[in-house]
């Protein structure tokens, strides 16, 4: 499969769907908190999208070769859970971590991508500080994004933020190129040699989503046996955010941000004003 490059059209569809699976985020974010089964949260989703954007889950039936097909309509990731966590009636409780990873298919065939860490409650300040690093370390991979730079920049800048805060980087799973296919060319790691892999040029949309883990790197199945669930083996917490980025002819677009996203951080602004030429074209 080579790497899809969006023309004019594609670039708005893109758009479109973005910002949609942003939007699904920002209507469940009220709904995320103590005493909420992941379930309910899966069923208000889907309920959204169906019935509200008129857009429908990339996740529900999804089956990949080698795996059964996947059963609800978002992604819900809890505390030491990495990945591909399935929504299920047990209630959220005060201290916990989730991600929720949403990918909707607008009329058009679209595909947006995107999730978001949520902390129930008051959470300890180990757990606080890891869903801030992985936020933060999401946006040194996106800073870097501009024709001319390569993917090997993008794991580069991740991984040193992320280990030099003292956490873990997880290898197993990566961005990945998106459009009217939900994954597409090309693969975007979480860590790597700078100047290396395929060299970013305008039109090119992909994912940027961190798995960052506050122990050993070192992952596994999930008890439940589902097929689909991952977690850390040292059963230590892990935090994942994500968004759609297009590489533009001077720098990036986010592509998932809407009203609800949260704030970009800081050094995002002051990174691209030491640059020159300015290198983002969105970077909020």
């Amino acid at each position: 499969m080579s790497i899809t490059y969006k023309d004019a059209v594609g670039i708005e569809g893109m758009r479109v769907a973005c910002k949609l699976a942003s939007e699904v985020l920002d209507y469940l974010t009220p709904f995320v908190k103590a005493g909420v089964t992941t379930r309910e949260i899966d069923k208000l989703a889907n309920d959204y999208m169906v019935n509200v954007q008129g857009t429908v889950s990339a996740t529900l039936g999804y089956q990949p070769s080698g795996y059964p097909p996947y059963p609800a309509s978002l992604c819900t990731s809890l505390n030491h859970v990495v990945c591909h966590g399935i929504p299920n009636d047990k209630p959220l409780k005060k201290g916990d971590i989730m991600n929720i990873d949403v990918t909707v298919i607008t009329k058009g065939g679209w595909f947006g991508d995107n999730s978001r860490m949520y902390m129930i409650g008051d959470v300890s300040i180990a757990a606080r500080r890891l869903c801030r690093v992985t936020y933060e370390a999401m946006w040194h991979g996106i800073m870097r994004v501009k024709p001319g730079a390569r993917l090997g920049d993008i794991g580069h800048a991740i991984q040193v933020f992320a280990e030099k805060q003292g956490f873990t980087i997880v290898r197993e799973f990566c961005g990945h190129g998106i459009g009217q296919r939900f994954h597409e060319e090309p693969q975007v790691l979480h860590y790597g040699r700078p100047g290396t892999l395929e060299a970013l040029k305008p039109g090119m949309t992909f994912t940027i989503e961190p798995m960052i883990n506050a122990g050993k790197r070192d992952i596994k199945n999930g008890a439940e046996k589902d097929g689909w669930t991952i977690v850390t083996r040292d059963h230590s917490l892990s935090a994942q955010w994500e968004h759609t980025v297009l590489v533009t002819p001077t720098g990036y677009e986010v592509l998932t941000m809407s009203a609800g996203s949260p704030a970009t951080p800081d050094f995002v602004a002051a990174y691209h004003a030491a640059s020159e030429p300015a290198t983002a074209d969105s970077a909020a």
